[in-house]
């Protein structure tokens, strides 16, 4: 019970001793990180394989657009870890900061998290100024430095006594609950997803792909995809396995849909059904149409 009351003390006495303007940036980055990790955690399609909302669909396309794509190809395969991990590390570094707990390394994590989310998502938004991510990585810098002003050591250390580290497993516990309260408060997730994003936007002219050919494109969404033209017309997949969420590949010899991590096929005239396991759930359609010279996603 002491513990508690020294947690609760110190975190009262930490907004109570601060100017106001750092209690704003310290108010807001501790909020939406909270917030951001609810959105997360009530949606059960956030760690549901084929879901519009799938964190591997989300790692596929930044392996396709971002400058450190090959970073995401990696985590494509442990998908549903990473976005455990990223609920999990979103509401403690929310909760550290609201409460004080270990102040400089939860806004080290946020600026690194920040970080990255401009180079996988928004790294090629023009101008710089409409994506939020850079925003967000200066703000926790900002933060950062301010903290480390107002210390007596100009380096990011952490406290190792008993104190400390009780305080730590505190805020741990406390991600971990509000993780759990999110799942229990989530909505069912569909198993398969039809992409709908970005309708009406242009992927190709019809003149430049054969009868017969296939072309690869990211969907509205920022999932791989893949259109084929035949004689009856144009369709499309996403080119996201839905078994572990890895990108497939058209593969000519065999006239299948080729996932390169566990040898799951999909037969794209035979509505992207499974052929070969271990996937048991065709690949997600993406609806597209021929209006004027263009191919579109309707």
């Amino acid at each position: 019970m002491s513990m508690i009351k020294s947690y609760v003390r110190t975190a009262s006495s930490s907004w109570r001793n601060q100017a106001p303007a750092f209690r704003v940036m310290r108010l807001w980055l501790g909020i939406t990180w909270i917030y951001a990790g609810w959105d997360k955690a009530s949606d059960s399609g956030f760690l549901t394989p084929g879901s519009d909302t799938y964190i591997g669909t989300q790692l596929s396309g930044f392996s396709t657009q971002s400058p450190v794509g090959f970073a995401f190809e990696k985590l494509i395969e442990h998908a549903s870890f990473v976005g455990g991990f990223v609920i999990l590390s979103e509401f403690a570094i929310g909760l550290a900061t609201l409460l004080w707990v270990a102040p400089r390394l939860a806004a080290f994590g946020g600026f690194l998290m920040s970080l990255g989310l401009w180079l996988a998502d928004t790294f090629n938004v023009s101008p710089y100024f409409l994506a939020s991510n850079t925003a967000y990585a200066v703000l926790w810098l900002s933060y950062l430095l301010l903290l480390i002003g107002n210390g007596k050591r100009k380096v990011l250390t952490m406290s190792l006594e008993r104190r400390s580290v009780l305080r730590v497993g505190i805020t741990g516990a406390l991600a971990v609950a509000f993780a759990g309260a999110g799942k229990f408060f989530a909505k069912a997730a569909p198993a398969t997803s039809d992409v709908a994003a970005g309708k009406g936007t242009k992927i190709i002219k019809l003149a430049s792909i054969k009868v017969g050919g296939v072309h690869n494109f990211v969907a509205g969404n920022g999932a791989p995809s893949v259109l084929f033209r035949t004689k009856k017309g144009v369709f499309a997949y996403s080119a996201i396995c839905t078994h572990q969420g890895c990108t497939v590949s058209y593969s000519a010899s065999s006239k299948t849909l080729k996932c390169p991590c566990h040898q799951a096929e999909f037969d794209p005239n035979k509505s992207g059904q499974v052929v070969n396991g271990p996937a048991e759930t065709p690949l997600g359609k993406v609806k597209v149409a021929v209006k004027g010279a263009w191919v579109i996603l309707a």
